[in-house]
């Protein structure tokens, strides 16, 4: 059987909430859920690398987030980063260096940064 693409499965979704009377912005988002799930949601993390206190976790509302509802954080500044679409991460201070997981990208943005400070990223 083919891998059930997201299309096919938020259809599938609307289709059974629609006959089970549910509204269908409910069944977007548990069909959402359901698709991060089934790709792997990143790992939490939570470590001091070179001296840098890096973090890494879902984030709450998703906002303007590129990184699938994910928000990394180094010394406790927002690291914006992005997913792409193989799968592979990116950060605004290392962008031309994709690595496999935020994790990774944060450590890549902490060399890149050389100690110093992270600064405020507006992605407006």
């Amino acid at each position: 059987m083919s891998e059930l693409s997201r299309r096919r499965a938020l259809t599938a979704t609307a289709a059974l909430a629609a006959t089970a009377g549910i509204p269908a912005g409910t069944a977007r988002a548990a069909s959402a859920a359901s698709a991060a799930h089934q790709h792997g949601s990143p790992d939490v993390f939570d470590e001091v690398y070179r001296g840098r206190r890096i973090q890494g976790r879902a984030a709450a509302g998703g906002g303007h987030h590129h990184g699938g509802g994910y928000a990394v954080f180094v010394d406790g500044m927002e690291l914006h980063v992005m997913r792409n679409a193989d799968g592979s991460w990116i950060s605004v201070v290392s962008h031309y260096d994709p690595v496999p997981t935020p994790r990774a990208a944060a450590r890549a943005a902490v060399d890149e940064l050389q100690g110093a400070a992270l600064l405020p990223f507006s992605a407006g």
